[in-house]
């Protein structure tokens, strides 16, 4: 690859991804909704069709934007801001890549909200889709990128997990209660999280855009996912910190309403079976480890 376009570059994921790429002689392309500052900067919004001359050049473009899930409280207008940010940005490019002479690949985040709450099922990429609007919203989606692929464009839909890192997402989050020694579980603490640290998903990103052979839903968790409670012992032992005042689910349903029940007291055993069975190697497999590195002084 030596041209990729990056939406939501300014992400967690998407500034690291750029850094990543760059590091290794590869021309970033960022997708800015403001005017470009510069030539390595491509203006486009996500509701308006974006000319597929622009995306002649590129080898590969990975698709991250999308609105935070989990920054407010769903109400309808906020569920609408959800599911079109990543409707019509997808289908937006989607369109922009099947009208090019020469379709890039594609690499479009999704999210394993797309198995809905499976308990301690195993969960892999040829799972069924569950319930819920997280799974309606990831289904749409992916859905949204159907142009590429019929314009036969190698189509990959990661399906990200929790991205732990402390700069920003979940663990930052998590890090203030914790640290002061009021962390603990959520609800009952059976309910799984898949997770993945930052760099490993940064170099699922980047595997898939150099292995022809992965297309289609690409899970990108740890091969080792882990119920919260465990998730909690583990946290709190890396900080020595006590974990023993748990979150009630009472308590979150009546703070956070239905955005509780799909993302903090749902769970999903999700499996990276893709990526293995392509070679990936998880620099940090297991979550202790993990956590260390990320939290070491």
């Amino acid at each position: 690859m030596d041209v990729v376009a990056v939406s939501g570059a300014s992400g967690l994921v998407g500034s690291r991804l750029c850094g990543h790429l760059e590091s290794l002689g590869v021309r970033v392309v960022r997708l800015v909704r403001r005017p470009p500052q510069n030539e390595d900067e491509l203006q486009w919004s996500p509701g308006q069709p974006l000319s597929p001359s622009l995306l002649e050049p590129m080898d590969a473009v990975v698709h991250l934007a999308g609105a935070g899930v989990a920054d407010k409280r769903w109400t309808r207008a906020r569920r609408e801001i959800i599911l079109s940010s990543r409707v019509d940005g997808t289908r937006s490019i989607a369109e922009a890549i099947a009208g090019s002479e020469t379709p890039p690949v594609l690499v479009s985040a999704s999210a394993i909200g797309i198995y809905g709450d499976r308990g301690d099922e195993r969960l892999g990429e040829e799972s069924a889709s569950g319930d819920g609007f997280l799974a309606e919203v990831c289904r749409a989606w992916e859905d949204a990128a159907e142009p590429a692929r019929r314009a036969g464009a190698r189509v990959v839909h990661a399906r990200f997990g929790i991205v732990l890192h402390p700069a920003g997402g979940a663990l930052k989050k998590m890090l203030l209660p914790f640290r002061a020694g009021v962390g603990g579980r959520l609800g009952n603490g059976r309910q799984y999280m898949s997770w993945v640290s930052l760099d490993d998903a940064v170099r699922a990103l980047v595997f898939a855009l150099d292995s022809p052979g992965i297309e289609g839903p690409m899970n990108v968790v740890s091969p080792n996912p882990e119920s919260n409670r465990d998730f909690t012992r583990m946290l709190g032992g890396v900080l020595g910190r006590p974990t023993l005042i748990p979150a009630p689910a009472a308590a979150l349903r009546a703070t956070f309403g239905e955005m509780a029940d799909e993302t903090m007291l749902a769970g999903a055993k999700v499996m990276p079976d893709a990526l293995l069975a392509a070679g990936f190697c998880f620099d940090h497999p297991q979550l202790d480890g993990a956590l260390r590195a990320m939290l070491a002084d």
